[in-house]
């Protein structure tokens, strides 16, 4: 199926204003945890400050180090909010509501997740700046072995289990029981990685808080160029929470054979699904303590990769055993 431009901007646009909802949405979640208020000046409740902040944000003034190669050093964020937005052409929301429904839409989830490490690279290179370059290389250094863990736990015990690489068929493999019940391991050992790979945290190490500079970007200034990457990082909950929820929770078909459930719309009961990622996602920033930078790369190298080839054996065993390979 090819999506017509107006297919495209009826994704697009709610997913913009998703996110700028969502940067509240954490603020908010983590004022809770910490028995705070949260923003409640702009707005009722709060509800106006993405548009207050998104209009200082557009109204600075944007500034480029003299030294930084120009086209690179603003190339860099909008390909990586590109990045985070065209994940969603293959996530099916309903029946038939999919962008782009091909039979490689899991390889292509996972190139597209792969692909995030060179807008990082090309801004810390592109700054012309010792602190930029450093945060970068630890950023890319953070990603890879955790998406090779990825890489393992999607492709190898996806296809065992379900067989074909398409997003509407692994959903509607999920139809009898959600592929996160049985392989609830795989899950967890699924969502820790993810938090390392998108610099969530307690995972957060290359633009840490504590630290003196803030990473990859330290030399872009608040302007709207950067403004792409601050959207992409905020957006990164909610970029991964649409193929987790294909992969995992089901998808978009109910969750029990009832008359009620089937009133609800499709679509409706994958949104409500999507939403609890971004909520777990928050929680865990807010709950638990940033890890040290090698406890962080041990943990990927060390326990996730031995781990998630190690996962393979019992559930292709188990599969080829009590014949249930598809």
């Amino acid at each position: 199926m090819i999506a017509v431009p107006a297919e495209i901007l009826s994704l697009i646009l709610p997913l913009l204003l998703g996110v700028a909802f969502l940067v509240l949405a954490e603020r908010k979640v983590m004022a809770f945890v910490q028995r705070r208020k949260g923003p409640d000046v702009v707005g009722s409740f709060g509800l106006l400050q993405p548009l207050a902040d998104g209009l200082k944000l557009i109204l600075k003034e944007p500034i480029s180090p003299s030294s930084a190669n120009f086209s690179l050093f603003r190339m860099a964020p909008v390909a990586t909010f590109m990045l985070s937005l065209v994940a969603w052409a293959v996530v099916p929301f309903d029946y038939g509501m999919v962008l782009s429904d091909p039979n490689i839409g899991l390889l292509y989830l996972f190139a597209i997740s792969s692909l995030g490490v060179y807008g990082i690279i090309i801004a810390g290179r592109s700054s012309n700046s010792k602190y930029a370059f450093l945060g970068a290389l630890r950023s890319a250094a953070q990603m890879v072995p955790y998406e090779v863990s990825i890489g393992l736990i999607l492709i190898v015990t996806v296809l065992i289990c379900v067989g074909p690489c398409n997003s509407s068929e692994i959903v509607m493999a999920q139809k009898q029981i959600w592929s996160g019940i049985p392989l609830f391991p795989v899950l967890v050992m699924f969502l820790i990685p993810r938090l390392a790979e998108t610099n969530r945290a307690p995972s957060d190490l290359p633009e840490a808080e504590a630290e003196s500079v803030a990473g990859y970007n330290v030399e872009y200034a608040r302007d709207a160029i950067l403004n792409s990457s601050l959207l992409a990082e905020a957006n990164v909950p909610g970029t991964h929470s649409g193929p987790c929820t294909s992969l995992s929770p089901g998808g978009w078909p109910p969750i029990l054979d009832l008359p009620i459930s089937k009133k609800i719309p499709g679509s409706i009961r994958f949104s409500i699904k999507v939403i609890l990622f971004p909520f777990l996602y928050i929680w865990v920033r807010a709950a638990f303590p940033r890890y040290r930078y090698d406890q962080l790369m041990g943990l990927g190298r060390k326990v996730f990769l031995p781990l998630s080839l190690a996962r393979v054996v019992p559930v292709s065993g188990v599969s080829v055993t009590f014949r249930w390979l598809p």
